[in-house]
């Protein structure tokens, strides 16, 4: 009689802890440690439709959103968490640089074509550069005081921000998406989604001098640098994939799936991580310290929301959050996690 109830009383127990193992249910379990955290939300004001690419002013410690939607620029300050000012007068504004020896600001209209430069004291337009059409991407290289600009169907205006004159030039096979300036060398790395590729151009030379094949994956619209590593980023949408190619060969050195309708990818040196921002409402952080990279848990944004900016100097990604029927336009500051 004792051995049968002792027997009832551990599969009581057993079944105590069964339940709360069902309530505590698989997220209670597996708890992991979020790689971002929402540090603060800063909103844009009456900002309606699509929201493309960001840059930042270190000495003013703001924030250039192009609100392509919109038709609007909003600047952010980062110091007081507070919008500025938002500047209407673009056509579909695109891309977004700013330029620090001439203290400007590059914006790229897909709309018109055209590059609208502005002072960043007060945000006073200084001059209009036209490219043609859908000009997109800006880069600034500020050691050969030059401005990059992807447009059209396939080229790379080279802009000198003295005279604020395009002075060059570089033909694709196709529009270009994002690209970079690597910093040790006269090469740009430039997705070429409409060719299937990653063209490698030469500064020096004003041509493409490679092609990276994008095998059998399209799409290819995020492109970041790792420097650290040797490495180019590149994210392509179908199937939804990053990949890593080795900064001298081209070849693939390391692969993960990610979430889809990725629009940004940035690296943090410090913590050897990639951060992925996707338009399915989410940014995905990737574990990069080895030569398998590993996802890490991902953080919920809103529909739509696809572009940002890692800015390094202030340990912070900036994401431009769309407008939806829950989430006003804003500008979320997220800060990594360990």
């Amino acid at each position: 009689m004792a051995h049968a109830n002792a027997r009832r009383a551990h599969l009581s127990v057993g079944f105590v802890l069964l339940g709360c193992a069902i309530m505590m249910g698989p997220a209670a379990q597996s708890a992991e440690p979020s790689a971002l955290v929402v540090e603060t939300k800063i909103p844009l004001g009456d900002v309606t439709g699509r929201i493309d690419h960001l840059a930042f002013d270190p000495t003013r410690k703001r924030v250039y959103v192009a609100e392509l939607g919109n038709n609007t620029v909003g600047i952010v300050d980062l110091a007081t968490r507070k919008l500025v000012r938002t500047v209407k007068g673009f056509e579909e504004p695109q891309g977004i640089g700013y330029e620090p020896t001439t203290d400007t600001v590059y914006v790229a209209n897909g709309g018109d074509g055209a590059v609208h430069v502005l002072r960043a004291e007060d945000f006073a337009p200084v001059g209009v550069i036209a490219l043609g059409e859908d000009a997109d991407n800006v880069r600034v290289d500020t050691s050969a005081r030059r401005v990059y600009v992807g447009y059209g169907n396939g080229a790379l205006a080279v802009i000198d921000p003295a005279t604020r004159r395009k002075v060059a030039d570089i033909p694709l096979r196709g529009h270009p998406e994002s690209f970079q300036l690597d910093p040790s060398s006269d090469r740009v790395f430039v997705n070429v989604p409409t060719a299937a590729q990653i063209a490698v151009v030469s500064r020096n030379a004003s041509r493409q001098i490679e092609s990276w094949p994008a095998g059998n994956l399209r799409d290819n619209f995020p492109l970041a640098l790792d420097t650290a590593n040797a490495r180019v980023i590149a994210v392509f949408r179908r199937p939804a994939r990053l990949q890593s190619f080795d900064v001298s060969s081209g070849r693939v050195v390391a692969e993960s799936e990610i979430s889809p309708d990725a629009d940004d990818v940035f690296v943090d040196a410090t913590r050897h991580r990639l951060y992925v921002i996707c338009g399915e409402g989410y940014v995905d952080t990737l574990d990069a310290s080895g030569d398998t990279y590993k996802r890490l848990p991902r953080i919920a944004t809103s529909p739509g929301s696809r572009t940002g900016l890692f800015i390094a100097g202030l340990d912070r990604l900036v994401v431009a959050i769309r407008a939806t029927h829950e989430e006003p336009a804003a500008v979320w500051v997220l800060r990594p996690g360990e």
